[in-house]
């Protein structure tokens, strides 16, 4: 059982959650009280009166029962109950130890201080009874040395069981903060598992839009040319079909993967040409009716995969919009790799009206380049439509 403990000086931090440790000793407490006291008696010679003897052991494992609930009221009242069985002469011997399950309890429950302060005043009690009203009643002439002989005895003992519940009650809770840290990690560590697939699935579904949308423009316009000419231009025809066939064979390649990694958890796999796939993609949209031209300035060999396959799907994204939206005649791509960042822009000479919306892509794109640390925007520009990323390249 957890509880949560609140701050006492001394005690345990607000909040921090330490076990309930008078829960160890609640069964156990009664049965070595019972047997115990009448052992201590009669190896101390205080077992004046077997009944008696008997009587005390009782009822002090009958308060330990109550231990978990309310300690220090079991310990003062198992305190109590000793010093009047010993001030009427019941049994002969014993002050405090009588009491330790009681005093191991309360150590137990966080209240060492109490425990401390209980039994001190026990013991002064104690070594005023047999150091003046006991020898008096008894006609003895050894006050002190018979109360110093037998309290010291018992405040060894005291301070021994204080001490060995002290460092039984610090070992559980050093015990409980490790299970507690562990468990934390653990927790931690299932929350960023589960972010990292959480993010895996956004970059699945941006990739399927990408290969889903690309695939189905391209080959929706070789279609409408395959239907258009086939009755006037036959081998026209049969080329777009071909053009289509090879549009999808790639998609099916990529979707192929993107299910690959859904079914057995693996890593998305960057495009397979990445920017070397551009000529490819730009081909694909020429043989739409477009004309393409790609521009590149710097080195593509400085480009790490992680950029290359952005800059790849963004002028997809940005060309599949321009087939399906822009009505446009002419798109250009300007590639510009430099040491630290790659420029990507995309602009066609269509309406310049099409919507900045999710259902164009554009959320994707600037999704996909912001996880990078750049930047994209897209909109109307001097008559048609232009797509502008900024993507860095970590050191």
């Amino acid at each position: 059982m957890q509880v949560t403990a609140v701050r006492r000086r001394g005690g345990p931090v607000a909040g921090h959650s330490v076990p309930d440790m008078t829960n160890d000793i609640r069964f156990l407490a009664p049965l070595l009280t019972l047997v115990g006291v009448p052992t201590g008696l009669a190896l101390t010679g205080g077992n004046i009166d077997i009944v008696m003897t008997f009587t005390l052991a009782f009822w002090l494992a009958v308060l330990t029962l109550f231990v978990r609930r309310w300690p220090l009221a079991v310990l003062i009242g198992s305190l109590m109950m000793v010093a009047a069985m010993r001030t009427a002469f019941l049994v002969g011997s014993g002050w405090v130890w009588p009491a330790t399950a009681a005093f191991v309890a309360v150590v137990l429950a966080g209240r060492l201080r109490a425990a401390a302060v209980a039994g001190a005043v026990t013991l002064l009690f104690a070594f005023g009874w047999e150091g003046f009203v006991e020898p008096a009643q008894s006609g003895s002439t050894d006050l002190i040395g018979t109360a110093l002989a037998r309290v010291g005895g018992e405040t060894l003992w005291l301070a021994a069981v204080l001490a060995a519940a002290t460092a039984y009650r610090n070992t559980r809770r050093w015990q409980a903060a490790v299970a507690e840290r562990l468990a934390r990690d653990e927790h931690e560590r299932e929350l960023d598992a589960r972010r990292r697939r959480a993010e895996e699935r956004v970059v699945i579904a941006r990739d399927l839009h990408d290969v889903v949308s690309h695939t189905l423009a391209v080959v929706g316009v070789h279609l409408n040319v395959a239907l258009d000419s086939f009755d006037d231009d036959r081998e026209e025809a049969r080329q777009s079909l071909r053009l289509a066939q090879d549009v999808r064979g790639r998609a099916m390649t990529d979707l192929k993967s993107l299910v690959d990694v859904l079914r057995d958890g693996s890593e998305i796999a960057a495009p397979a040409d990445e920017l070397s796939g551009l000529d490819k993609l730009a081909d694909q949209v020429r043989a739409a009716g477009l004309e393409v031209s790609v521009t590149e300035f710097g080195e593509r060999s400085d480009v790490p995969a992680p950029v290359a396959t952005a800059v790849y799907r963004v002028v997809q994204e940005s060309l599949t919009n321009t087939v399906r939206h822009a009505g446009a005649s002419r798109v250009v791509v300007t590639l510009r790799y430099a040491p630290t960042s790659v420029v990507v822009d995309v602009r066609d000479n269509g309406s310049g009206s099409a919507e900045v919306v999710d259902g164009n892509g554009i959320a994707g794109m600037r999704e996909r380049v912001a996880a990078l640390g750049g930047a994209l925007t897209a909109g109307p520009d001097r008559g048609g439509f232009t797509v502008r990323a900024t993507i860095p390249i970590a050191a």
